[in-house]
């Protein structure tokens, strides 16, 4: 069964590249993927296999082989949005939608699930039955995730699997890591308001100024006191607006942070203690509060059963690929599906090796893209594992 994998990645090597480049140069945000749905879709029905759409109109589900006999497939999940940025890599085949780019590799893992697709669908008779999800909207919160899960597409489902590009490792290895590999991320608002005054006569209002600067260091360093370091939780602001004149105590402020953690538990409690931290270091300086918590994504935590099929897939290509990967403070929305069902995501390297190394988000990030076959064989080879669970 490998050697056809093989044969088809040598027979279609600079396709793969051609499909890469058609949808990074036509980039599409999160829900409206409809140009790149189609495209995905065409390639899939051309090849004799059955893509159906998901209800909101962009991404795709697609069931190859047949379940077991309880029903349930392994799956496979990639996301197909792009961001709201400008790209500038001088690629030739970079962006053609002015502020809009595939700046985290999106293109590269919807790429690399159409060219698996195609390259299973070579082999005579597949050992197991396979899902495989075109996930539209990843960029944004809430989430693609959570509608193909509203949508069914977890029914059935025995384990799930992702890869996503990391511009920190070499072409042909892959990350590895047993338990978190992503932290939850939730957002948190917290609006001011006071009466207001003159800045000579603080003691006749409430100064809001002064009681932001109370939230913004107190309430990130009381965290460490009350949550166990071990979980890597960090809340950081990357907001703060609040009056103009110099002399003035303004009526209005907004905060606005992020707060992360790598523990499923943690994650949980999160909310009612940041609610009651700030209420209790703003209560003494007499200024009103609104506090607007927006719970993001879980933390991706890798089973130890999944992580070892992704090891196996990951020795096909090669002694070493496998390498080990610290856990990342970003969150992904690829966790929501494994509160329905175990399984793993993978880092799949995409840095040539030399020069920069331009990180995800940003204006000049771009793949090596060698890297784009490993990942073909990296989930060819989850599928083509008959030694490992299917449930």
């Amino acid at each position: 069964m490998w050697g056809h994998i093989e044969h088809w990645l040598a027979s279609h090597r600079a396709q793969i590249v051609q499909w890469r480049r058609h949808l990074h140069r036509r980039p599409e945000l999160a829900r409206a993927e409809h140009r790149t749905t189609t495209f995905l879709e065409e390639k899939l029905r051309a090849a004799g296999l059955a893509p159906v759409r998901f209800p909101g109109g962009t991404g795709l589900l697609l069931d190859m082989g047949p379940a077991d006999a309880a029903g349930r497939r392994l799956t496979i999940r990639a996301d197909i949005d792009a961001l709201p940025m400008q790209e500038r890599t001088n690629a030739e085949y970079a962006s053609t939608v002015p502020g809009v780019a595939h700046m985290c590799g999106h293109d590269a893992h919807a790429t690399i699930l159409l060219a698996t697709a195609l390259a299973l669908a070579s082999v005579p008779e597949l050992p197991r039955g396979v899902r495989m999800i075109f996930q539209p909207a990843e960029e944004v919160m809430p989430g693609g995730a959570l509608d193909v899960i509203a949508s069914g597409a977890m029914e059935g489902v025995s384990r799930i699997f992702a890869l996503h590009c990391d511009p920190r490792l070499e072409v042909g290895r892959i990350g590895i890591r047993t338990g978190a590999v992503t932290s939850a991320a939730d957002f948190v608002e917290i609006g001011f308001s006071s009466a207001g005054g003159h800045t000579s006569r603080p003691h006749l209002t409430t100064d809001l100024v002064y009681a932001m600067g109370l939230v913004i260091t107190s309430v990130p360093a009381l965290l460490t006191r009350r949550i166990d370091p071990r979980t890597s939780t960090v809340m950081a602001w990357g907001a703060a607006h609040a009056g103009d004149a110099a002399n003035a105590l303004p009526r209005e402020g907004v905060l606005r942070g992020t707060i992360r953690t790598g523990d499923h538990a943690t994650w949980a409690l999160l909310e009612p203690l940041i609610r009651e931290i700030v209420t209790s270091v703003v209560a003494p300086t007499g200024v009103e509060l609104e506090i607007r918590y927006r719970r993001g994504v879980p933390p991706v935590v890798n089973d130890a059963a999944s992580t070892a099929m992704l090891r196996r897939a990951a020795e096909r290509i090669g002694p070493g690929a496998a390498a080990p990967t610290e856990q990342s403070g970003g969150g992904e929305d690829f966790s929501w599906y494994l509160e329905h069902a175990p399984g793993a995501m993978a880092r799949l390297g995409v840095w040539s090796g030399s020069g920069p190394q331009s990180d995800l988000h940003q204006p000049t990030f771009d793949i090596d893209e060698r890297a784009l076959e490993h990942g073909v064989r990296l989930l060819a080879g989850l599928v083509l594992d008959a030694s490992g669970p299917t449930a």
